[in-house]
């Protein structure tokens, strides 16, 4: 009577098969999960514009997103995360007492890079006013370049956050450069 199963010749052969298919689909599944962050801090960060702004107009003073490391105060830059808070007392800062209504922390394989027509203050700090437009005071565009650390030239992984007077954020792709 002869056993039934596998030789070894016949196991290599299927290992080496595998092995193979995996190094062609890693790859692929890496760019991936890189489009699949950038899409999801962008989501992320929309959903805060948007709570934001319906918080400033519920509040006659507004509302506010600033770039935040840990979430209690605006420091930091926009790769370290950003928080929305109540402005109370309009004032543009978060001060002691003023609620804090989200924080996010950003993907540490992504990069960010914000920016402003009226300097590079004004890029760390999005105010709203009661109508969820962006207060007078504040209504410089605001720019937020969204992309993979690893970012292979000619892959459509970045994406452009274009934030107007309006207050409404407008999403446009882009290419590794």
């Amino acid at each position: 009577m002869r056993n039934r199963g596998f030789t070894l010749v016949e196991l290599m052969v299927t290992v080496a098969i595998v092995a193979i298919l995996a190094a062609i689909a890693f790859p692929s599944f890496e760019s991936t999960m890189r489009s699949n962050r950038v899409a999801t801090a962008t989501n992320e960060l929309q959903a805060s514009i948007s709570l934001a702004r319906s918080e400033a107009m519920r509040n006659p003073n507004g509302a506010a997103i600033c770039t935040s490391r840990a979430g209690t105060a605006c420091d930091g830059e926009w790769s370290d995360g950003w928080l929305v808070w109540i402005d109370t007392d309009g004032d543009g800062q978060l001060d002691s007492g003023e609620r804090v209504v989200r924080f996010s922390q950003s993907n540490s394989k992504l990069s960010f890079t914000g920016t402003s027509t009226a300097g590079s203050a004004k890029a760390k700090l999005i105010r709203f006013d009661q109508r969820g437009r962006l207060r007078s005071d504040d209504a410089s565009e605001r720019t937020i370049v969204f992309r993979p650390t690893h970012c292979s030239s000619g892959q459509q992984l970045v994406r452009t956050l274009v934030l107007g007077s309006s207050g409404q954020p407008r999403v446009a792709k882009g290419v590794c450069a």
